[in-house]
């Protein structure tokens, strides 16, 4: 299965018996059979795997320095038909200098020794007793070059990745800085961190950081419970991190050790460093960018996903902190609005409330925008702005939640203006057409932007990203504000807000908000059924929004085209909607989001809440009249 960029990473705690290579490398060759087995393109080991990092001063040894030469060549042979790359450590002679190695072996075959750079000499540590730092030279053993300036790739560039070991991590500038700003999209850790109380979170903490800083995903495997436990014990800690977010983590102080696994996108990485004109601007500045590019690796490109991350509403976090979240977006929102009516001496808002999800939102975020400013609720003026489709749910929600919140309650039927209006154009209400539903629209948009005049504030609009990213919004009628306070927030997301702030309300109003979530998205410009139920259910025209949230955000953030976007979307929602429904899903995302950019081309202002925005002041850049044509074909 070609899966557009991802590549499956792995991280290897051996069981080792110290200063024995014979054992130690039939344990690596097991590991790493079973790793190419699980089709790992990549399969990192431990610092000083082959002989135990916990030698001592037996490094001094020739026959043990000799036995580890011969061992990784006998590991080489034993993996000559294993289509994945390995990273094996090591203690190397360089003439009268003996250096900690990371040796990338593939296909029987060594590619390149990556010296360590940084020798912890504290504390217990004294690896300057036996090994030399590197020096920054390149060095040709044989025709295998060894430095630290060594990216290994694959011919196609797809995959391309960098080493450092163990405390270069822990340094000031990590090696991984340069190797990220010189190309490498994964940097590998081979480690031997001893365990201490409280290290393996600080571990944790720095591989997700610097995974982040350095735009990379990034790998480190940690020596296990085998090594000497003469002066500290090894926990054998797995992690994989990609871009600021642990994706793998193994089990520590296994007695059997383990594998741990991540589906890598490698490709995303390279749209976000190339969206990030901080990562580019660093790399510009980089003194010397000479470095020895390692391309005769191999990689398949194939990857089933089934150790992929990939969550089905990637605008929410991934690893709890949902309640906090929520309250920053709130926060954001609410902050925003406060200024904007500062800046205009705003004395009310002015919103209309559907009794839908957008409407809700926006309207508890105004009640945190007048509490900032020290404002009653009655300071928002809510109209429910009864027409042709309102249901008696919706227009119930409505009323109870602007009357809960404290705000100034007004309701108008728009039906007879409306049936004015069609006599005045000539048209035949009969005509269930866009224009029967527009006219409704844009008559609600006209009472709160004159209300708005008339009571001095501002008409909050009530819109979310993903309406606005599908067109799902009258031009001029909805789409238009004088603040679009949901206007980065999308409807997974606003959800979870929802659910978040009834919570922490009262009964009667948490009630309200759970009517609210448990209701159909709907636009209500269509009559309901005879029993009064909604007849016109947004997500049964143009798909689940939990499809087209996913769709936007790996579009969007992740530069995923079509195919990989239809690969993606298969597998994370297979088993929740039928294969016909994804695909309908997806062939109305990529026409909807190219022929409606003129909505989002003249968008009023509203506050950037997360990753994705479609402000055409900078969230996106793109012309109205950009054509579909290539994400179609």
């Amino acid at each position: 299965m070609k899966t557009h960029g991802y590549y499956r990473l792995a991280a290897v705690t051996p069981q080792v018996k110290v200063a024995d290579v014979p054992f130690n490398v039939k344990e690596l060759v097991a590991r790493a059979h079973e790793a190419a087995a699980e089709q790992a393109d990549v399969a990192l080991f431990p610092e000083l795997c082959i002989t135990g990092a916990t030698c001592g001063d037996l490094f001094f040894q020739p026959q043990l320095i000799q036995s580890a030469a011969e061992g990784l060549q006998a590991f080489a042979e034993q993996t000559e038909e294993l289509d994945c790359a390995f990273i094996v450590g090591l203690p190397l002679a360089v003439g009268e200098a003996l250096y900690n190695v990371a040796a990338v072996v593939q296909h029987g075959e060594v590619h390149g020794f990556v010296p360590k750079s940084v020798l912890p000499n504290y504390r217990g540590h004294g690896e300057r007793r036996w090994f030399q730092p590197a020096d920054g030279t390149m060095h040709d053993m044989g025709g295998v070059p060894l430095g630290t300036d060594l990216i290994f790739a694959d011919a196609e560039g797809g995959l391309s990745f960098g080493i450092e070991i163990c405390e270069d991590l822990w340094s000031v500038t990590p090696p991984s800085n340069r190797l990220a700003l010189l190309g490498a999209r994964v940097v590998f850790n081979p480690a031997a961190s001893i365990e201490q109380a409280g290290k393996a979170a600080q571990r944790r903490r720095m591989v997700a950081r610097q995974s982040e800083q350095c735009t990379a995903a990034y790998v480190m495997a940690n020596a296990g419970v085998g090594e000497s436990s003469q002066d500290a014990v090894y926990g054998g800690h797995a992690i994989i991190a990609d871009c600021g977010e642990v994706v793998a983590e193994g089990e520590r102080f296994s007695r059997g050790g383990g594998i741990v696994y991540a589906d890598i996108d490698v490709e995303r990485i390279g749209v976000l460093r190339r969206a990030e004109s901080s990562f580019n601007e660093s790399a510009a500045r980089l003194a010397d960018s000479s470095c020895e590019v390692v391309d005769a690796l191999e990689f398949s490109g194939e990857c089933d996903l089934r150790h992929a991350k990939l969550p089905t509403h990637p605008f929410l976090p991934r690893q709890g902190g949902e309640a906090e979240y929520c309250e920053d977006v709130l926060n954001i929102q609410a902050a925003g609005m406060a200024r904007r009516m500062e800046q205009i001496h705003a004395k009310a808002l002015v919103l209309g409330v559907s009794g839908g999800l957008d409407s809700t939102l926006a309207m508890l975020v105004c009640v945190r925008a007048c509490k900032r400013l020290g404002m009653p609720a009655s300071s928002i003026l809510a109209l429910t702005m009864p027409g042709f489709g309102t249901t008696g749910r919706t227009y119930n929600n409505a009323v109870q939640l602007i009357k809960l919140t404290g705000a100034e309650f007004r309701e108008v039927d728009i039906k007879p203006a409306c049936m004015q209006h069609f006599k005045d154009i000539g048209f035949d209400p009969a005509q269930r057409t866009n224009t029967y539903e527009n006219v409704q629209a844009r008559e609600r948009t006209a009472i709160l932007m004159n209300l708005a005049n008339l009571k001095g504030g501002l008409l909050v609009g009530t819109g979310d990203l993903s309406e606005l990213a599908l067109g799902w919004c009258t031009y001029n009628g909805d789409h238009m504000s004088m603040y679009a306070v949901n206007a980065s927030v999308p409807k997974t997301l606003i959800r979870s807000l929802i659910a978040h702030e009834a919570a922490h309300a009262d009964t009667k109003l948490a009630a309200v908000l759970q009517d609210i979530l448990d209701t159909p998205v709907s636009p209500e410009l269509l009559p309901p059924a005879d029993d009064g139920t909604m007849e016109q259910k947004t997500e049964d025209i143009l798909g689940p929004y939990d499809i087209h949230d996913f769709l936007l955000y790996h579009f969007l953030h992740n530069g995923a085209g079509t195919e990989k976007l239809r690969a993606l979307a298969h597998h994370t929602f297979k088993g929740m909607f039928a294969e016909d429904v994804i695909e309908h899903t997806l062939t109305t995302f990529i026409k909807r989001f190219f022929t409606q950019q003129f909505k989002r081309s003249c968008a009023p202002d509203g506050p950037l809440t997360g990753p994705v925005g479609l402000s055409p002041r900078g969230g996106l850049c793109m012309p109205s009249d950009a054509s579909p044509t290539v994400w179609q074909e």
